[in-house]
């Protein structure tokens, strides 16, 4: 599953692992969450922590206790997210216990994710309130430590996975909330789907929520809405199941689209961004 280049561009660095949608929501939308994983038996059997982020963006660590923690959110070299965090993983494990990776070398046969992880798993993402999974379990919590993490713990926008729409989040960003849904769907068949709840007036995902457009990152499309301030989580879980019922109809359909929804969809189009 190796790329044939270590500077290939590879613009869904995550496909073929399971949970892919999460993972892009980590690298992306979350600021502190994890997820479980392991090494294969040829790099160890190892156990692997994949995190959102690190103290001073490290790309990984190597815990006293041998298992690996390596944050997507970090910067890697070359053209493949996946090859970068797989690096990372291989030079942690080369390293004593007690070791943080303070940079990525790529080199011609630096495995991937793909390669390195052990894809049995159910890779389930936990979205976390601070930043405590950054402590070594046998570290000290002295004052220094406890200051660094609470500073860290401030600058967190309140996040939370919106039940009735996998791998939908919501977030308070101060001024506004918002809703982001990463989706494992053709981009075109997405923008299509949107126009034809836009064109019906049914593209709000809940009530005084608006659709106000959407981005691409890591290969898959994720639409945006903004949420009345003050509405919570709850106000977009009170209408995900409906909301995803008629989206996921809306993105089957085949149907040529009407005049009015071709009008709807230049609007809907214009509003799209792309993050690598």
């Amino acid at each position: 599953m190796s790329s044939t280049s270590r500077n290939d561009l590879v613009r869904r660095p995550f496909e073929g692992l399971p949970n892919e949608q999460d993972l892009v929501a980590m690298r992306q939308l979350i600021p502190a969450a994890t997820m479980r994983a392991t090494t294969t038996a040829e790099h160890g059997a190892v156990a692997v922590q994949l995190a959102t982020i690190l103290p001073m963006a490290w790309p990984a660590v190597r815990r006293t206790d041998g298992t690996i923690t390596v944050g997507i959110q970090a910067p890697y070299p070359g053209g493949d997210l996946s090859r970068g965090l797989g690096q990372a993983i291989r030079q942690a494990l080369a390293l004593e216990p007690g070791t943080p990776i303070t940079t990525v070398t790529l080199e011609d046969d630096s495995p991937r994710l793909q390669d390195v992880l052990d894809l049995s798993g159910d890779f389930a993402i936990e979205v976390q309130d601070t930043f405590d999974f950054w402590l070594d379990p046998s570290a000290e919590r002295t004052d220094e430590i406890e200051a660094a993490i609470q500073q860290a713990n401030d600058s967190i926008m309140t996040t939370r996975p919106v039940t009735g729409l996998p791998h939908a989040y919501w977030v308070d960003a101060g001024a506004k909330e918002h809703v982001r849904w990463v989706l494992d769907a053709d981009e075109e068949k997405v923008i299509d789907a949107v126009t034809r709840l836009h064109a019906r007036r049914e593209s709000a995902l809940c009530e005084g929520a608006k659709y106000v457009g959407s981005f691409r990152a890591e290969g898959l499309a994720i639409p945006v809405w903004d949420l009345a301030k003050g509405s919570g989580v709850e106000a977009a879980e009170a209408e995900a199941e409906a909301f995803r019922a008629r989206f996921e109809e809306a993105l089957a359909s085949d149907e040529p689209l009407t005049a009015k929804e071709r009008r709807a969809r230049g609007g809907i189009v214009a509003r799209q961004v792309t993050l690598r």
